[in-house]
């Protein structure tokens, strides 16, 4: 295993001589092969923005490691640094959605420039913040990772799922994208969610327009490099030992 392999703060990663030149101004991602990581895996890829990915495993306990908690304090991933920042000195963010408006400003790409245009796109951003990635996160939990299978939470939330992908197929049966006519962060934001429709109980046939938003949307080579970012490091988060550190008393301890 190599320096780079695993998380490390930013100052010991500087220390390893594996971080690329200042000059490049890389922006640092912590993340892991998730819906929530792919949206800034995408973006990076969709900006053209260098960057150095650095792994956070999730089933492992990674993101209890004081490191990674200094730049993201719910212990969720992605994070990251941007040696950059907006006043030329280094940012730390959390939260994927604040990362992808992050991005968006930095590179005057994907949000559009006026109000209205924003406000639009802003909107489904906090329709997948809100909804379709906690909701769909819990069709997850109960229909893959629970211990026990328990079938009021299953239907619950198998039955929002259904719900919110008939919210975007209405919306997509009369806009090209999923705020208008230009494909935006908001697209981004939801699109990883929605790969995993098969553990979410989804019938592609029931959502047309939204399986042909999908399908266009996958087709993308910016977004095609952006899911390969760190897959092959993932595992099944099945076993006992990913259930503690993401379900159980290791998540829960006060730090």
């Amino acid at each position: 295993m190599g320096p780079c392999d695993r998380i490390e703060c930013p100052q010991a990663v500087r220390r390893s001589g594996c971080h690329p030149p200042r000059a490049l101004t890389m922006i640092e991602v912590y993340s892991w092969a998730t819906p929530n990581g792919h949206k800034v895996h995408i973006m990076l890829e969709e900006c053209g923005l260098p960057y150095r990915a650095f792994p956070v495993d999730i089933g492992a306990g990674d993101q209890f490691e004081p490191a990674f908690l200094a730049i993201s304090p719910n212990n969720k991933i992605p994070a990251i640094v941007d040696p950059d920042g907006p006043d030329g000195k280094p940012i730390s963010l959390f939260e994927s959605g604040a990362i992808l408006l992050y991005l968006a400003g930095k590179t005057g790409q994907l949000l559009p420039a006026d109000v209205r245009g924003k406000y639009e796109v802003l909107q489904w951003l906090m329709f997948q913040m809100g909804g379709v990635g906690p909701m769909l996160g819990q069709t997850h939990h109960f229909r893959v990772y629970a211990p026990e299978k328990i079938d009021y939470a299953i239907d619950r939330y198998t039955n929002e799922a259904k719900r919110l992908y008939g919210v975007m197929n209405r919306q997509l049966a009369k806009s090209k994208y999923i705020a208008g006519a230009d494909y935006s962060i908001a697209d981004i934001a939801i699109f990883p969610w929605l790969r995993s429709w098969k553990n979410q109980g989804i019938d592609w046939n029931d959502y047309p327009h939204l399986k042909g938003w999908f399908d266009e949307i996958a087709a993308r080579p910016a977004v095609q490099r952006g899911v390969e970012v760190l897959a092959q490091q993932r595992k099944p988060l099945v076993d006992e030992q990913s259930r503690k550190m993401l379900f159980g008393t290791e998540q829960y301890k006060p730090r």
